[in-house]
Formats: C-alpha cells, sequence, structure tokens
C-alpha cells in the first residue's frame, strides 16, 4: 500500500492570489518594456528622418576646400534658410555630392582675372578665406552672368577645385542644393559654428 508524505502543505488561496499577481504584474512589465522599446525606436527614426531633411551631416572631401575645411570634416547644414554671398553649400553634381563657396548671386556679374583674382559687379572681391589666388582651370565663358535661381560657386583651394570655372559643373541651380554648412562637428577639437 502507498502512503503519502502529509507533512508538505498545500498553498493558501491567498497565496495562490498573489501568485497570481506576481505573474500578472510580470507580464505587464514585460509588455511595458517592449512598449517603450517601440516608442524609442519610433522617435528616433523620426529624429533621424528630420535631421536627415533639414539638418543633413557630410563628411568634407577631395580637398577643394583647404585651409578653410580639410578632407575628413565633418559639417552639419541646414535646408532652412536664405543662401548668401560667401555661404558654404553642399549640392548634388550627377552621383557626386560637392562643398563650394557661394561666390555669385542671382544678377551678379562674376569675373575671374588671370592672376585668379575674383571680380564681382566689376569689384574686386575680398577673399580672406583663400590662401593664394589662382585662375585654375577655366572652361566656362567668363565674366558671366549669374540668372534667377542659381549660383556661381568656387572651393576656396582654388588650383585644383572644380566647380563653377568647368563649365560640366556651370551654375548651380537651386535644386540640385542640399543646404548650406553652419558648423563643423568633427574633428571635435575644430568644433565651429560656419555661418
Amino acid at each position: 500500500m502507498k502512503q503519502f508524505d502529509m507533512s508538505t502543505e498545500r498553498p493558501s488561496s491567498q497565496q495562490l492570489e498573489n501568485e497570481r499577481r506576481r505573474v500578472i504584474r510580470q507580464r505587464d512589465i514585460s509588455r511595458n518594456i517592449r512598449g517603450m522599446f517601440g516608442v524609442l525606436i519610433v522617435i528616433a527614426a523620426i529624429v533621424t528622418l528630420v535631421l536627415n531633411i533639414w539638418l543633413p551631416v557630410l563628411e568634407v572631401q577631395r580637398g577643394s576646400m583647404v585651409p578653410t575645411l580639410s578632407d575628413g570634416d565633418v559639417l552639419v547644414f541646414t535646408t532652412i534658410g536664405e543662401i548668401g554671398h560667401g555661404d558654404i553649400i553642399a549640392f548634388h553634381h550627377g552621383n557626386q555630392v560637392l562643398i563650394k563657396r557661394v561666390i555669385g548671386m542671382a544678377g551678379d556679374l562674376v569675373d575671374i582675372e588671370d592672376d585668379g583674382s575674383v571680380v564681382l559687379n566689376n569689384f574686386p572681391l575680398d577673399e580672406p578665406y583663400i590662401s593664394e589666388h589662382n585662375a585654375g582651370e577655366v572652361s566656362t565663358e567668363l565674366p558671366s552672368l549669374v540668372q534667377e535661381n542659381q549660383f556661381f560657386v568656387l572651393g576656396d583651394h582654388r588650383a585644383t577645385s572644380i566647380d563653377s570655372r568647368d563649365q560640366d559643373i556651370g551654375m548651380v541651380r537651386e535644386s540640385q542644393i542640399i543646404g548650406k554648412a553652419i558648423f563643423r562637428i568633427w574633428p571635435l577639437n575644430s568644433f565651429a559654428y560656419i555661418g
């Protein structure tokens, strides 16, 4: 005959109810944590989308903006606001993104002297941001009158920059522009407002 051990007690109804509540609380906490992660992922996606639309971040390449900017510098651009003379802009050209300085805007007459000096509306342009004047390769007809919704752009390193002096690039249309630079964020020791 089989004997039962009567020394083990059955849980009381209160203990069973407490255990049921604990399991439900644990399940609710787990659901809340998953829900919070889902909300955080959605918020991160929205912030990333907003930043890419209104504040694109781009890396400088090709050395055409030396000495102002160096290869590897990372810039934040804005798509909001007006673009003016001297602003540094990023724009699409074919399948690449170029970063250059705005020299001429709608209605401006741009010319480049043999020594590389820029003449804007018949006045020599003061360019403290370049280290040396250089006419570079010019295949665009100069002087050039900048048309509505267009920009004449030059790189700060005139000897190597391919810019509006090249007929392949020519005037940059407003529709090509990604934005204008407002901050250099990398390298950290060169963090600066650019706009």
